[in-house]
């Protein structure tokens, strides 16, 4: 077949046999303008699998390339071609790099001399895992197949999706731009085996813009919050327990001035009681205890408002805490925090004044599933002494809500290891199941170390909703030996280097 113009190859016959078809077949993206309606008439098995790019198979020979037509398909069976198709396509020999631009989102670029190598898109997730040794995560990646010699994507996984999709956006369109064998300059999202085009193009003026779907655009906002609270698995120092502690004491210094820093205040308290745990896993020492107790009263503070209070970090560092009126934001996350420190720390008047905080102010969260705000609901009613038919109505509605096909912001990995997990304890604390509890606590803490592995986020140290589900089941009489199991601080656990928190 002889090559046109722009470096492709048109449809055509050949005299090859069935089996020599399936040994050359790739899988192929091609642009959709190179397929015009007389090779269109030939190839009526290709498809349009997204804006611009158009699916078919082609012949790779040592002197020419071609795309196979119907009869070709039919010679050598189409379940059989589809399959040698993708099987050929993925030993296609690919360059692999990793691209760190400004921030701290990363791309990884795929390139080679093949006419395939950006092919190798339709098939992301294998590709993934053979370049980068991991998993694309449930949500996908965000990919560019600017030319047919190259492909680069980036796992949706945390917040710096949102800096990838401007950055894949303009390296896709430079490289588009640059050639040769252009294929697309619009970034996709690669999601459950399909692209979705994420980008528009003004006909009149031939610009670009991006305008995600609605789907995507709520798990961005998920996870850039997620992220920004630590909350999910990301690749970082561990951050220095002296560090944390000069920052919440600067914080708390601030507040009299001004008080809208409360919640970052609450978020270094919290973040340093976790690293204090990296040195005192048992939670024995006072400044692990005062941690403990800084958050405590920060995160209380942050949803019901405070008189003025004053303690301390550190023997030499007395925080102040001026008062504060109740202005509880929109958090609902901050608030589970908030009471699992509260229920952790047996700080029973806390808890009481965290229930007593509008449930109609958490549910203006719209950055989280709607199981979160049942699982809340859940807590909040047994926590109050609610009857117990409503707890189960609750909770039921929590695990209903918390299945894959009802997330919108949570990525699955992250709801299922870590979010979930203390609702899963609870269910067992409620019917008093003893043996079923420590179970399911014993698997919630291999979830949590699993999930989290070498990191060093802070959140890493200890599996705080577990944590405070445990403290609960353990003042009930459970038996739980909390020198067994790691990321529970044991004297937390156990209650026996807790103080009063007036």
């Amino acid at each position: 077949m002889n090559r046109d113009n722009s470096g492709e190859f048109r449809a055509g016959r050949g005299g090859e046999s069935g089996e020599e078809l399936l040994r050359g077949v790739h899988a192929r993206l091609l642009p959709v303008g190179l397929i015009t309606p007389e090779v269109a008439g030939g190839m009526r098995y290709a498809r349009v699998v997204a804006d611009e790019l158009v699916f078919a198979y082609a012949l790779d020979e040592p002197t020419s390339v071609r795309s196979l037509t119907d009869a070709d398909v039919e010679r050598a069976g189409a379940e059989e071609v589809g399959r040698a198709a993708r099987a050929n396509l993925m030993r296609v020999p690919v360059g692999y790099e990793e691209i760190t631009l400004e921030g701290r989102a990363t791309l990884h670029s795929v390139f080679g001399d093949s006419h395939f190598v950006a092919s190798k898109a339709l098939y992301l997730g294998e590709l993934a895992l053979q370049v980068t040794g991991e998993s694309l995560p449930h949500a996908g990646a965000l990919v560019v197949v600017p030319t047919r010699h190259l492909l680069a994507f980036h796992p949706i996984a945390d917040g710096s999706v949102v800096q990838a999709l401007n950055d894949l956006a303009m390296y896709g369109l430079g490289a588009y731009e640059d050639g040769p064998g252009r294929l697309s300059p619009r970034v996709y999202w690669w999601h459950r085996g399909g692209l979705t085009s994420l980008t528009v193009v003004d006909e009149e003026t031939r610009t670009l813009s991006l305008e995600p779907p609605q789907e995507l655009v709520a798990l961005m906002k998920g996870l850039v919050r997620l992220d920004s609270a630590g909350r999910i698995c990301a690749d970082r120092d561990v951050p220095d327990p002296a560090e944390l502690t000069r920052t919440t004491i600067g914080s708390v210094a601030r507040l009299a001035e001004d008080p809208s820093g409360l919640g970052d205040a609450f978020a270094s308290a919290l973040a340093l009681a976790h690293v204090r745990c990296i040195a005192d896993p048992v939670g024995s020492e006072l400044d692990t205890w005062d941690a403990w107790e800084t958050a405590v009263r920060l995160g209380t503070a942050l949803f019901t408002g405070s008189g003025p209070q004053q303690w301390y970090l550190g023997e030499a560092n007395t925080l102040r805490l001026p008062a504060t009126p109740a202005a509880p934001p929109a958090d609902a996350r901050a608030w589970l925090d908030a009471v699992y420190l509260a229920l952790a720390c047996r700080a029973q008047d806390q808890v009481a004044r965290l229930c007593g905080v509008p449930p109609e102010t958490l549910r203006q969260d719209d950055g989280v599933d709607a199981y979160v705000l049942h699982w809340i609901d859940t807590l909040r009613t047994y926590l109050s002494g609610g009857p117990a038919d409503a707890v189960v109505e609750k909770l039921l509605a929590a695990i209903r809500s918390s299945l894959p096909e009802e997330l919108r912001h949570a990525p699955d990995e992250f709801v299922n290891r870590i979010d979930f997990q203390p609702v899963a304890l609870f269910h067992r604390f409620f019917t008093r199941e003893h043996e079923a509890f420590a179970e399911v606590l014993a698997e919630a803490l291999a979830e949590h170390g699993g999930y989290w592995g070498e990191s060093g986020g802070p959140r890493a140290r200890v599996a705080l909703g577990p944590l405070a589900i445990a403290c609960l089941a353990h003042d009930q009489g459970f038996p739980i030996d909390p020198e067994r199991l790691p990321h529970l601080p044991r004297y937390l656990v156990d209650g026996k280097r807790v103080e009063d928190i007036s």
